[in-house]
């Protein structure tokens, strides 16, 4: 075997036992994942490990992802599409209270208890969300306790912030 062909095979043996192939389907959930506030303080090992209790979820236009009062279960992360966070009001009127696109979640409070959601999610036109459920982080606490730890701590912060930002409206 030539210098160049063994140095090649030498090159191709360490990158294979080192360097694990993703898919592109994967590569791109990671990317989501790294841009949602929720996932920042994970290191993408641990990311890599979260895609594993993620479900994908397809929507048609006006498909209804949950409807307000429903029970939670899970936080959904727009990977491509649109959502339309609505109200009905006392009126029994469709209020829309949020637009969201990709890379923005919504219904995570589900991951704390299963309350009755305070709102409905509806695709607004073809949409591919990711769905974390509360018994798949469950999972996690038991065999990666550090990675649900750090979400549940961003959890916190971040309804920290919402509230702040609600009482300064009331």
């Amino acid at each position: 075997m030539s210098q160049q062909n063994e140095t090649t095979a030498h090159s191709l043996l360490w990158k294979n036992i080192f360097h694990r192939r993703i898919s592109s389907e994967q590569k791109s959930t990671l990317e989501v994942l790294q841009k949602i506030p929720l996932f920042e303080s994970l290191v993408p090992y641990q990311l890599k490990l979260l895609t594993k209790v993620l479900h994908t979820r397809r929507y048609e236009p006006n498909e209804c992802i949950f409807e307000q009062g429903q029970p939670g279960a899970a936080i959904f992360i727009i990977q491509e599409g649109e959502v339309s966070i609505e109200i009905i009001n006392e009126q029994e009127k469709k209020v829309q209270l949020a637009l969201l696109e990709d890379g923005t979640f919504f219904g995570e409070l589900a991951l704390l208890d299963n309350s009755p959601r305070s709102a409905s999610a509806r695709a607004t036109k073809p949409t591919k969300v990711l769905a974390l459920f509360r018994k798949g982080l469950d999972k996690l606490i038991s065999s990666e306790p550090e990675i649900s730890s750090k979400i549940y701590q961003s959890l916190s912060i971040l309804i920290a912030e919402r509230l702040k930002a609600t009482n300064k409206l009331v």
